[in-house]
């Protein structure tokens, strides 16, 4: 392999001392085609299919519990800017190197089997590193819910970012996901509860801690300062890494990370409260006519033969079972389209330019299913019910309590139940969750003070049309724990590449989070140069 290493020649080489270097295997998507779009999903028809099924997948740890009246399941929408699933691949350019590292499987107990090791998957990128002879720094990727391939796709504020400050790329692949996955395979990870728990973001954190730690002595690269990045799980990941392991990472860019969505903190219908603000502040005629939309659709479902009318409607690959499903499958779509209401596609303003343009005299129902066609378009929609699995990743790992009432957004009644939440937990995996563990293990309750007290250097960086914003820091901690926000930017926006046409909001949002990293680089070269004059004098 030849390195791409400036100064430093032998670094690749050395890192595959400890690692396999492997090519990659499963190519689904090239986003770096010049016909592809770094913005991801929104254009491609052939993702359909996969967009139906990853919908109702979107966040792991977002638990969104129905009221048995309504479904007998657990749903979830959710945070993945990516919107990849675990095991989708991209195809990534040369310059993206990838490796294996023998990690530990359990950080903290010192049973016999905590010493198992599990191949976990990254990427490095040295096109633009000046070596670590010039302590350049290292910017990484605190890998999600997602194969780390995808994820290293999205996000080209990072290439930014390396281009600016000559830094080294790094993805860490989140165990569990992707190829990075415990016990050989994942039916074998997956077989049992024994072999889950050490599914966790507390196991995750330290995952990147140890390989970071590995990678910058295999790179003799001690000196060269770590940033962590991370959008949605991965920026709530980015800010608790900093949290934890100061030592390790100097600063954390947090992109639209919910982090105060935990217990009571949040209130529970915040999430569909900015949806439901987002479609009204487009067209209160749209927004009139999906929260009309509900009722309508069960009303022509009693009607003999209705669930055939509305298939036909809809254009549904499938015969539709319940109008309980197609309504699922229209929520998950407003909730994307607000979700990622970025430029240049503005997916709620599609949505209802629709539903406002449709023919005079459309109903209700048709002008909804006008929306629907111009989200994602013919030749038609693949509606599932989506049931709870115990192979699914997304199933595990947390409780994010979100839930709505009757007249509070655009959205029939879906309450978030616990109870129900907690039957399924048990039903799946034969354990009962601890909803309140998240904020004690990562803080949450006082966060002015907690951050004040214990936190520096992280950015905390959302868009207010983002959902999830409601669950963010949205006001500067301290002089170093600050926070970044747009009006009209929405999930993860600031992470993907900047391009000639981004808004001038965006280019100020992107451009103030490069002069405070550059910053916290400055500071800790000048340390490091303080600290070798002490050492000569």
């Amino acid at each position: 392999m030849e390195s791409n290493v400036k100064g430093d020649k032998n670094a690749s080489q050395r890192v595959g001392q400890e690692s396999v270097l492997v090519p990659s295997q499963s190519v689904a998507y090239n986003f770096f085609a010049p016909e592809s779009s770094v913005g991801l999903l929104y254009a491609d028809q052939r993702m359909e299919q996969q967009l139906s099924s990853a919908l109702s997948l979107l966040l792991l740890f977002t638990a969104i519990s129905v009221s048995t009246a309504m479904h007998p399941s657990t749903r979830r929408l959710g945070v993945v800017g990516k919107l990849v699933e675990s095991d989708f691949e991209v195809e990534l350019p040369p310059e993206f190197v990838t490796y294996l590292y023998s990690q530990t499987l359990d950080h903290f107990s010192y049973r016999p089997e905590s010493y198992t090791t599990f191949q976990q998957r990254y990427i490095i990128n040295y096109e633009y590193w000046d070596g670590p002879n010039s302590s350049a720094p290292i910017f990484v990727y605190t890998g999600d819910e997602a194969g780390i391939t995808g994820v290293a796709a999205y996000t080209g504020f990072m290439f930014e970012l390396a281009s600016r400050f000559n830094g080294l790329l790094l993805y860490i692949e989140h165990r569990y996901y992707g190829e990075s996955v415990p016990f050989g395979s994942k039916d074998e990870a997956f077989s049992s509860t024994s072999k889950l728990g050490y599914f966790t973001s507390t196991q995750a954190l330290a995952d990147y801690a140890e390989l970071i730690t590995n990678l910058k002595k295999n790179l003799s690269a001690e000196n060269c300062p770590v940033i962590a990045i991370g959008g949605s799980y991965g920026g709530m990941l980015a800010s608790w890494f900093r949290l934890k392991y100061p030592q390790i990472v100097i600063g954390a860019l947090a992109s639209s990370a919910p982090i105060l969505y935990f217990d009571d903190i949040t209130p529970e219908n915040a999430y569909h409260v900015i949806v439901t603000k987002d479609f009204r502040e487009t067209s209160e005629n749209c927004y009139n006519t999906i929260r009309e939309s509900w009722s309508e659709i069960d009303k022509v479902a009693a009607e003999p033969n209705g669930l055939a009318n509305i298939t036909q409607i809809f254009m549904t690959c499938e015969p539709l079972n319940s109008s309980q499903e197609l309504k699922y499958y229209l929520a998950l779509r407003y909730v994307f389209s607000a979700q990622y209401d970025n430029p240049p596609t503005y997916p709620v303003k599609k949505v209802c330019d629709a539903i406002d343009g449709a023919p005079e005299g459309t109903d209700v129902i048709g002008r909804v299913a006008a929306g629907l066609n111009a989200s994602v378009g013919p030749p038609c929609h693949f509606v599932y019910d989506f049931i709870p699995s115990n192979m699914s990743e997304f199933q595990w790992q947390m409780v994010m309590p979100i839930g709505h009432g009757a007249i509070d957004t655009m959205f029939q009644a879906w309450p978030f139940d616990l109870n129900n939440h907690t039957k399924t937990c048990q039903g799946l995996f034969g354990v009962t969750p601890r909803p309140h563990w998240i904020t004690t293990e990562f803080g949450g309750r006082d966060i002015k003070s907690v951050l004040r007290n214990f936190g520096s250097n992280i950015i905390f960086s959302n868009g207010l049309r983002d959902p999830y914003s409601a669950g963010g820091v949205l006001q500067d901690i301290s002089d170093s724990v600050v926070a970044i926000y747009t009006d009209k930017g929405a999930h993860c926006l600031d992470l993907g590449t900047p391009t000639a046409t981004d808004p001038d909001w965006l280019v100020s949002q992107q451009q103030k989070e490069i002069k405070i990293i550059g910053l916290w680089l400055a500071e800790y070269n000048a340390r490091l140069l303080s600290k070798a004059h002490g050492r000569m004098g």
